[in-house]
């Protein structure tokens, strides 16, 4: 028999290689993970940890403004964006160490080196060639850029959470969470926000009628919408920016940031040395157990762009080393996934959209509870909150339930119970509405609308 180095090596320590890592190590093998940067992944790293840590600090000036309806004199608010900027690292880095400590307790080597393959069970890892019978791909994805002339003069959200100063002015491409996350977070630090987006609406994939409030909402509070267009080329004029568009506009900023999308971190690894087979958009192929073409390599989380969600690469991570080295075979399950986007309003939602509802199902009966939030009286805010069930007629089931407005994703969880459990609309009928609170509103719809 073959002996080699480890029973398992992950290339990446994002939140699905640390999980496998962690579980595979409990079982007894002899495991180690390679990481080029910092251990954490996107999100601890770079995404939604740092981001939701803004995403606080940008509802404050609202949260001043609204005081004085609650009596508060409070008085002028200003912005240390390096105060800020820093304190959110600073929690990065704890969270870091955390991870670090979490891999060394279940005795998992960590190796601070860029891994690629040399034959299907060999890496170079710095200036080691190492073996292992197992290897887990885990290395996330990375930023799109777009394809025009002078797309070096804009940044991603990598870039976003460590710059020098906020800028006056600022151009962010893009529609998906991302790129709406990021609207709202600059555009309540006081940046002058526009937001580019090929579309005609953002959000694509969630519900429409979420997607038309969010876009309204940002609207209404001051971001600009420049719609169905990309950019030609981009160039600098002094201090300024010039984005030339393709339909024919041209924009001036201080900053543009990119946010169109992520690619899986498939490049440079050597895969073809492996002979690991690519799937659209660059990602790793795999089965429903992770495994790629060939059987004792397996990928998961983001670089295999199933769905680019923390909580499932987690899942991915675990069903693989439980499967693999704990003889408890599962695998994870794709269906009534909760979501969030940290917007202002935020949004959740889990199940099928409407549309999506419309398109699978006969029969299909929506309920609506469209609010102004109670928080929101006093303060004179008048922006409301929008709750959705979407309900098949012919089994009662509740197939999905969508919300924009505060506190959002906090109640969409706990209804993504329900809805993974099938629960009925007569089961949410049932149920006695906790008074006053925005999510009595999902058991209080009498009337499909």
């Amino acid at each position: 028999m073959t002996a080699y180095d480890y029973d398992l090596f992950v290339i990446g320590a994002g939140s699905g290689g640390v999980r496998a890592a962690r579980i595979a190590a409990g079982y007894g093998a002899r495991v180690a993970v390679a990481e080029e940067y910092r251990v954490g992944g996107t999100c601890v790293i770079r995404g939604c940890v740092p981001k939701k840590l803004l995403v606080y600090a940008s509802h404050m000036a609202e949260e001043f403004e609204d005081a004085a309806g609650f009596g508060w004199q409070a008085g002028q608010a200003a912005l240390d964006w390096a105060t800020l900027r820093d304190n959110v690292q600073n929690e990065v880095a704890r969270l870091n160490g955390l991870y670090i400590q979490t891999l060394d307790k279940a005795g998992v080597d960590i190796l601070p080196h860029r891994a690629t393959f040399l034959d299907a069970h060999t890496l170079q890892v710095g200036d080691r060639q190492i073996t292992a019978r197992t290897i887990l791909i885990a290395t996330g994805a990375r930023p799109a850029m777009p394809d025009c002339e002078g797309e070096a003069l804009g940044f991603t959200s990598n870039e976003a959470f460590h710059l020098d100063t906020l800028p006056r002015r600022m151009i962010i491409a893009g529609g998906g969470y991302i790129s709406t996350e990021f609207a709202g977070i600059f555009h309540g630090l006081g940046v002058e926000v526009t937001n580019l987006y090929r579309g005609d609406l953002i959000l694509k994939g969630w519900d429409r009628d979420i997607r038309e409030r969010i876009q309204a909402a940002y609207a209404a509070k001051g971001v600009r919408f420049h719609l169905n267009t990309v950019f030609r080329k981009i160039e600098r004029q002094g201090e300024t920016l010039l984005a030339h568009l393709k339909d024919g506009t041209t924009l001036e900023t201080d900053a543009i940031m990119y946010a169109i999308g992520r690619k899986p971190n498939t490049r440079g690894l050597g895969l073809e040395a492996a002979g690991v087979t690519l799937g659209e958009n660059e990602a790793v192929a795999v089965n429903a157990a992770s495994q790629t073409n060939v059987p004792h390599i397996y990928a998961v989380g983001d670089v295999t762009d199933r769905v680019q969600l923390t909580p499932v690469a987690i899942r991915e991570g675990h069903a693989f080393a439980d499967t693999v080295f704990g003889s408890k075979p599962w695998v994870a399950a794709y269906d009534a996934i909760p979501s969030a986007v940290f917007s202002q309003p935020p949004a959740a939602s889990v199940g099928l959209t409407e549309e999506k509802a419309r398109a699978t199902q006969a029969n299909v009966l929506v309920y609506r509870a469209d609010f102004r939030p109670m928080k929101y009286v006093l303060g004179g805010r008048t922006e409301r909150a929008l709750c959705k069930l979407i309900v098949d007629a012919d089994t009662d089931r509740v197939l999905g339930a969508h919300m924009v407005g505060p506190d959002s994703a906090e109640i969409i969880q706990a209804l993504a119970i329900a809805v993974k459990m099938g629960a009925t609309k007569a089961q949410f009928d049932a149920t006695v509405a906790l008074h006053p609170s925005s999510a009595e509103e999902f058991v209080l719809m009498r009337a499909p609308s």
